[in-house]
């Protein structure tokens, strides 16, 4: 007791006003705070709780708490003050017709029965919840965009290699009727494969080549291209970050990601307008929100597209990244666009993130991961070698091995689970000169390969059982480390890095023609063997 005077007497000395001490303290929180006596009623509020409840909810002492909530969060309230559970949401009260703020509680307990509510605002914390929630969507539509593209990509195949064996079939003077259909099939294939490979990319599955790129370099020519294309009425204009930096991406796919957003500005400035392209650097310390996903940590190189139109409603905002989602359908809008800039930038490790108002225009930022390369070394690693030309498929009354194709020392495996795509590959293997053995899934080709040892294996990336095309490739790999593997898929190749690297591998995207099988097969064959004419000398 002697000791609790003494405390208090020394108190009373350094703060003659506790409960004005106090409430001064209260007064200088930024978040909503109510201070409470030992029966819940207040004692006490700050700037920010009155802001926040409004005029016509003035804070008076000895009023209970419960007042200043909103009817549905007063039994919640009054549980938790009583010792029951802490609610994870509150709403504050708000005049009638009207929604209160939705706020975080917590409560810290004084001496002598009194505590503290402090409110904070849930708003932030739900808009975070609500991006994620559009992320998690947006990437379990890209899941059924992906698994719809492969198998969609294996049918074509199916239909591109029938329509060119039909048109060889034809002959040197085909019917022209019969030609003019078959040639019809042939282009709705190809239409078909161009939206699987928008569909790709939208799922982060496509084929990429990436390389060091300088980024204002790649900016400034693409302006060039894309001015004659805006027209006279839209002044483009480039701010450009110094010094310049450089992403890892895949240049034809980055002047892609320009060309959607620059064509999209424009048909967003009718009347005419401003378009900016900027660069900057950009160092984010904890997430930051953006749509349509937050923004992680990092240091960034950013691109920017913003220009002066007329802005998306925001009812609309949060769809535009969906594949086939269209404000525009009769003006031809496939809806494909900004789904497949979405799906380009984030395959190339890059976030997204877009700001628009009605009348305002639109912002958006490409945040892609900072290289920390000088300019000097633009040129980064070597471009990728061009793909091998195209051979026409030979005639089928033209026996033995296709001119220029050199026989293997032993026989092609081609594994292929979908039985149509079988038949026509090993058709056209065969026509091309090549001996081949041919398994319907990876258990299959091991038991082939055991009694007949493969020189060259051409396998789908995806088949069912236990085993896919990579194991398969690593598994006859391990008893033949130089053979040779064309892997055969619509999806990306990031799955086939690990453990198959090397000269003697080849990757060929669904769907593919006839004479694009036989060019591939024939370059890795060249390659095997250049290799082995080296290692010899």
């Amino acid at each position: 007791m002697a000791l609790r005077d003494s405390w208090s007497r020394w108190m009373g000395r350094l703060w003659p006003d506790p409960a004005g001490a106090f409430q001064s303290l209260l007064a200088g929180l930024p978040e909503p705070a109510l201070w409470l006596d030992r029966k819940a009623c207040l004692r006490g509020g700050n700037a920010a709780l009155r802001q926040a409840l409004g005029p016509s909810l003035p804070l008076r002492i000895g009023q209970p708490a419960t007042l200043f909530f909103a009817a549905g969060s007063r039994a919640a309230l009054r549980l938790w003050l009583e010792g029951g559970t802490e609610p994870a949401e509150l709403r504050l009260a708000a005049p009638q017709g009207q929604t209160g703020m939705a706020v975080l509680p917590r409560r810290i307990i004084l001496p002598r029965g009194e505590s503290v509510l402090l409110l904070a605002d849930a708003a932030p914390r739900q808009a975070l919840a609500a991006q994620l929630a559009e992320s998690d969507r947006l990437q379990a539509l890209g899941s059924l965009a992906g698994g719809i593209a492969h198998d969609f990509n294996n049918l074509l195949s199916v239909v591109l290699g029938a329509t060119e064996e039909a048109q060889r079939r034809l002959g040197a003077t085909p019917d022209p009727a019969m030609a003019a259909e078959l040639e019809q099939v042939r282009q709705a294939a190809e239409r078909g494969a161009a939206l699987v490979r928008q569909l790709l990319a939208y799922a982060r599955q496509q084929v990429l080549e990436p390389r060091l790129v300088p980024l204002n370099t790649a900016v400034s020519a693409m302006a060039r291209m894309l001015r004659p294309l805006l027209g006279r009425a839209i002044l483009l204009e480039l701010a450009l970050d110094a010094p310049e930096r450089m992403v890892l991406i895949d240049p034809s796919q980055l002047d892609r990601v320009l060309m959607n957003l620059a064509m999209n500005a424009r048909q967003a400035m009718p009347e005419g307008g401003r378009l900016v392209l900027s660069t900057s650097r950009a160092l984010l310390l904890q997430p930051e929100p953006a749509m349509p996903e937050p923004l992680p940590p990092g240091r960034w190189t950013v691109l920017e597209v913003r220009d002066s139109g007329h802005g998306i409603p925001p009812e609309i905002l949060p769809r535009i990244f969906e594949p086939f989602f269209t404000s525009r359908a009769k003006q031809g809008g496939t809806g494909m666009g900004l789904a497949t800039v979405h799906g380009i930038v984030r395959q190339s490790g890059g976030y997204i993130a877009v700001e628009s108002r009605p009348g305002q225009g639109t912002r958006i930022r490409i945040l892609l991961p900072r290289v920390e390369a000088p300019v000097s070394g633009a040129a980064g690693p070597p471009a990728a070698d061009p793909p091998p030309a195209l051979a026409l498929a030979p005639d089928a009354s033209a026996p033995g091995t296709e001119a220029g194709t050199e026989p293997l020392p032993g026989p092609l495996l081609l594994v292929e689970d979908e039985a149509p795509l079988r038949r026509l590959a090993e058709r056209t293997l065969r026509r091309a000169g090549w001996s081949v053995l041919v398994a319907e899934d990876a258990e299959a080709a091991l038991a082939i390969a055991a009694r007949a040892p493969p020189a060259l294996l051409v396998t789908d990336v995806m088949m069912p059982g236990s085993m896919d095309g990579p194991a398969l490739a690593r598994a006859l790999r391990a008893t033949n480390p130089r053979l040779p593997v064309l892997l055969v898929s619509g999806y990306a190749p990031s799955v086939i890095e690990e453990g198959l690297a090397g000269e003697a591998l080849r990757f060929l995207a669904k769907p593919y023609g006839a004479a694009e099988l036989t060019a591939a097969v024939k370059d890795l064959a060249a390659v095997a063997e250049g290799s082995c004419e080296t290692r010899q000398s």
